[in-house]
């Protein structure tokens, strides 16, 4: 089984965020025996992103994109995978349920624009997000699957400890580890020179 990460944001590109999420999704793959060749990161363009997931889906079975599913205009990642799948978004009312009692518990009222964030690709699912208004997204494209996880870290990192991975785990249908070891020396090594004389 192998599982490649996109990460999604211009802010990654610009260096104004520091991509820490695909590390932790690497070292996470790597501890469950999931080979991992690749990490790429991609700007809010939806043309590069459809390219770039196309690309990795060629070579891997599945791929983890990370961000991208919040509710302003630059979140188009959820564009991005049904583009891909050939599917059309489809608004789910149990998301919308989920998404608005979040803001409820806080006293808040929800922006229209959060209603974006319940809209999933036909014939894909969702991954449930009990700690904020971004659900996740788990759809099949071809013979791989693309899950989509959101870019705040504690709520990806749970998503796919929760999730993700297990249901990696089920379709390799064994579970393993990569293991890693680093040896590092200490001190000064000693050249051999040889002593120049004179011929003759």
């Amino acid at each position: 089984m192998r599982c490649d990460v996109l990460a999604v944001g211009t802010e990654l590109l610009l260096g104004q965020i520091v991509d820490t999420n695909s590390a932790w999704i690497g070292e996470q793959l790597a501890a469950t025996g999931i080979d991992s060749y690749e990490h790429r990161v991609v700007g809010d363009n939806l043309e590069r992103m459809v390219v770039a997931l196309r690309d990795l889906l060629s070579r891997s079975d599945s791929v983890i994109v990370c961000g991208g599913l919040g509710p302003t205009q630059d979140d188009i990642t959820r564009d991005a995978i049904a583009a891909v799948m050939g599917a059309p978004l489809v608004r789910r009312p149990d998301l919308v349920q989920h998404i608005s009692s979040m803001f409820s518990s806080r006293a808040r009222d929800m922006p229209e624009s959060n209603l974006r964030q319940a809209d999933v690709p036909e014939g894909g699912d969702a991954l449930a997000n009990p700690l904020g208004t971004a659900p996740g997204l788990r759809c099949p494209v071809g013979g791989g699957i693309v899950y989509a996880v959101p870019g705040v870290p504690y709520e990806m990192q749970a998503m796919v400890l929760d999730q993700v991975l297990p249901d990696l785990l089920a379709r390799a249908g064994a579970a393993s580890a990569l293991v890693s070891r680093s040896l590092k020396t200490w001190g000064r090594r000693r050249r051999r020179c040889r002593r120049w004389s004179p011929r003759g």
